[in-house]
């Protein structure tokens, strides 16, 4: 079997491996359809009293009394990270999803952050709640949250319709030196 054929079957594998992530979120529309309310920024537990003690900006969920490097985020309501990630420079909502292989971008997402793909890019296929749908591979010059950045992340774009929500993978959280759940908080660290 040549190199070429089998970087073709591994990048098919990853493909496959984070769009089984995307399913899994776009099966249970009930966890999707609480998530925000009304806004542009996901509802978080705490109060606002609780959240200027700790240093936490409302808007991102990341908490910025932390070390250079390190990022908190409390979980939302039903339990998601939810914060605000810059992908290629461009201000998206993401969830954090450990269980995704790879960063999973909706296309409009995609599209906000200057990641254009034509039909014939959507090469693989993923089951979603909607069915099977097709997926574009592509690499994010930049993902960053906080003062966490990440070049040359791996991806896929979601066909338009199939995915309302942008989920940060593995291809992201795995290339970090610490991922740790302390409760109801997610630590990141570069």
């Amino acid at each position: 079997m040549s190199s070429a054929t089998v970087n073709l079957f591994a990048s098919f594998a990853v493909a496959a491996l984070g769009a089984a992530g995307l399913a899994y979120t776009l099966t249970h529309p009930g966890l999707i359809a609480g998530l925000f309310d009304g806004t542009s920024h996901p509802p978080v537990l705490a109060t606002r009293a609780d959240t200027e003690t700790a240093g936490e900006d409302l808007t991102s969920g990341i908490a910025h009394n932390n070390p250079a490097g390190t990022v908190t985020l409390p979980a939302g309501q039903y339990g998601h990270f939810l914060t605000d990630a810059e992908i290629n420079g461009r201000e998206i909502d993401v969830m954090v999803d450990t269980g995704a292989s790879l960063v999973a971008l909706s296309y409009d997402d995609a599209q906000r952050a200057g990641i254009f793909v034509k039909p014939a890019d959507f090469t693989h296929t993923a089951q979603t709640a909607n069915g099977i749908t097709r997926v574009a591979p592509v690499t994010i010059s930049e993902v960053q949250i906080g003062d966490i950045s990440v070049r040359n992340v791996q991806a896929v774009v979601s066909q338009r319709g199939a995915s309302e929500r942008t989920l940060l993978g593995m291809s992201f959280l795995g290339r970090l030196s610490r991922v740790e759940m302390r409760g109801t908080t997610l630590v990141l660290e570069q």
